[in-house]
């Protein structure tokens, strides 16, 4: 498999953990954000590239067991992260690619949130102007062990005081919007009218009835993201290559991830058919690894990328957030993918065979990648102020 190393000498690859107060690396001030949308911006954008609503969670991830704990047992985990999780794995993905990101969400009145408040507001730049704080209300927290190649969940939290189709009225406009079909989707239509595109997925349905009808919100929808087992069993066929066919019937981009067995896809309004091979690697959480694929897919299509260079970005992207612990600060930024590019592209000249194959189907990033530092992106980290020890062992 292949590594996706990176060097901590670079700018743009150090950083501290969200919360503390170190002073910044040397050569810091000479990082840069990267904004990849930037020759195409005009004065009519709207403000925002891409506008989210969800649940936030406060994520507690438990790594290096072997097995998960007997009932009444008690194990030592060699490492440990937290991250804002649920939304903010979208939220903070789009962002590190460099999206004008707002999010819609409420928040509680304790640690957890303000903690969670100031990572995306501040460290991530989010836009949270049409989220709400609620007083006397506590923030939704999982609790997640990885061990055995998997991971188990205990997850708390309420319905908020309101729902948030209130607030979403209110939130700035965006070019894109990406929405789960199985949330609230009373505002999806008003978002479509606003010329927004909408973006959509779905999770695993648990009554298995895998009803048909449950699509019928992709009328509204620009393109649907599921992965081939939910394809397949919506559309009722055997495979994810038929499976994005027919699900190119109900929406002009439909995309259909098969995990370490690669990503299908239809354009119809280009008339683009594409196959695209996982990026080889070694996963070790895979936690919010379809988020990044998604906020991928939303900044090639706003970018306007051929459909074969959006399923490979959006691949690596995923492939480059499976090597890290801890959801949405597991997310790539440029200075990652610009790592990853580099040091492919000098072991392919140093004659690895491997990876002038890999090298071939991306040589799009030398027109993508920024030639500058730009700003590192931090990890999951084990407590508030102190640095994650998640992937040490």
């Amino acid at each position: 498999m292949f590594p996706l190393p990176t060097d901590p000498a670079r700018p743009e690859d150090s950083g501290t953990p969200a919360g503390a107060s170190t002073p910044a690396p040397p050569g810091a001030a000479e990082c840069q954000d990267w904004d990849p949308l930037a020759a195409q911006r005009t004065a009519t954008d709207p403000p925002l590239d891409v506008l989210l609503s969800g649940t936030v969670f406060f994520d507690i991830v438990f790594t290096g067991m072997e097995r998960l704990p007997q009932p009444g047992e008690e194990m030592w985990s060699k490492g440990m992260g937290s991250s804002p999780g649920g939304i903010a794995n979208l939220a903070t993905a789009a962002a590190r690619l460099g999206l004008r990101t707002g999010l819609v969400a409420g928040f509680g009145d304790d640690a957890y949130a303000d903690w969670m408040w100031h990572t995306m507001a501040q460290e991530e730049g989010i836009d949270l102007s049409a989220s709400r704080r609620f007083d006397d209300f506590h923030s939704a927290l999982t609790v997640s062990i990885a061990a055995e190649g998997d991971r188990a969940m205990a997850t708390h939290g309420h319905e908020l005081p309101e729902p948030l189709s209130t607030l979403i009225a209110a939130a700035p406009a965006a070019r894109a919007a990406v929405v789960d079909l199985a949330g609230e989707t009373s505002w999806w239509a008003q978002l479509a009218q606003r010329g927004s595109l909408i973006f959509a997925d779905i999770g695993f349905d648990e009554t298995g009835r895998w009803d048909p009808a449950d699509l019928a919100p992709l009328a509204h929808c620009h393109a649907f993201t599921p992965n081939a087992l939910e394809a397949m069993a919506y559309t009722r066929t055997d495979s994810p290559d038929k499976a994005v066919r027919a699900l190119a019937e109900m929406v002009p981009l439909a995309v259909v991830t098969d995990g370490a067995h690669g990503s299908y896809a239809i354009d119809s309004t280009t008339g683009e058919e594409a196959y695209c091979p996982a990026v080889p690697v070694t996963a070790i959480d895979t936690t919010g690894a379809g988020d990044v694929f998604a906020a991928a897919m939303v900044l090639g299509t706003l970018a306007s990328w051929p459909l074969e260079e959006r399923l490979r970005f959006a691949s690596l992207c995923s492939a480059l957030a499976v090597q890290q612990f801890g959801g949405s600060l597991a997310a790539p930024g440029w200075g990652d993918i610009t790592d990853w590019w580099r040091c492919m592209s000098e072991a392919a000249e140093g004659g690895d065979l491997r990876a002038a194959y890999t090298r071939s189907g991306y040589r799009f990033l030398d027109a993508l990648v920024p030639d500058h530092p730009v700003q590192g992106r931090r990890r999951a980290q084990g407590t508030f102020a102190l640095r994650s020890d998640a992937g040490v062992h």
